[in-house]
């Protein structure tokens, strides 16, 4: 006997589901609140379009795509938004950031990474950026950041060549073999 799409859907499944992705949107936002945000977000984006859920397909890497994209539009979006005054400086409020202080991006990899590998990271256009992001600092493998961006699985090994290239010869002079 078949489940229901109430049984796909229901609260239990959700929360098991939005427990799952969790740590990821944690490491995209480097920070709690805007994980629990992201997930959130993530889990109302699933069941506003639930319809068009594939029964029988992976749930979990339907969730997790919707999420990942749901975290580059909301960066991108934030780039476009209009800085604002505090009463010390005037500075940006970018998507995930925790304090007006910096983005969620500098969050992130602020304490792991040196100003100069951030820089370079940043020179990087937002395909290779996402790529690189994925599949060095979450560990993914190609399968994965293709299914999670809906970026074709060529693509996803050219762009990471061609990331991981550009960020050996920007940063050649800083970390010389």
């Amino acid at each position: 006997m078949m489940a229901t799409a109430d049984a796909v859907w229901s609260e239990e499944v959700l929360r098991v589901y939005g427990t799952c992705l969790y740590p990821a949107a944690l490491r995209m936002t480097g920070n709690a609140p805007d994980a629990e945000d992201l997930v959130q977000e993530t889990l109302a984006k699933a069941l506003a379009a639930s319809a068009r859920f594939e029964r029988g397909t992976n749930l979990n890497a339907w969730l997790r795509r919707i999420m990942v994209n749901t975290f580059i539009s909301g960066y991108r979006r934030s780039q476009c938004e209009p800085k604002y005054v505090t009463r010390y400086a005037v500075v940006s409020q970018p998507f995930g950031a925790q304090s007006p202080g910096g983005s969620a991006e500098d969050q992130a990899v602020g304490g792991l990474l040196d100003p100069e590998v951030i820089q370079a990271l940043r020179e990087l256009p937002d395909r290779h950026r996402i790529v690189v992001y994925l599949a060095d600092m979450q560990g993914l493998g190609y399968r994965q950041i293709s299914a999670l961006t809906g970026i074709p699985l060529g693509t996803v090994k050219s762009s990471l060549h061609r990331a991981r290239y550009t960020l050996r010869a920007a940063l050649g002079a800083y970390a010389p073999d």
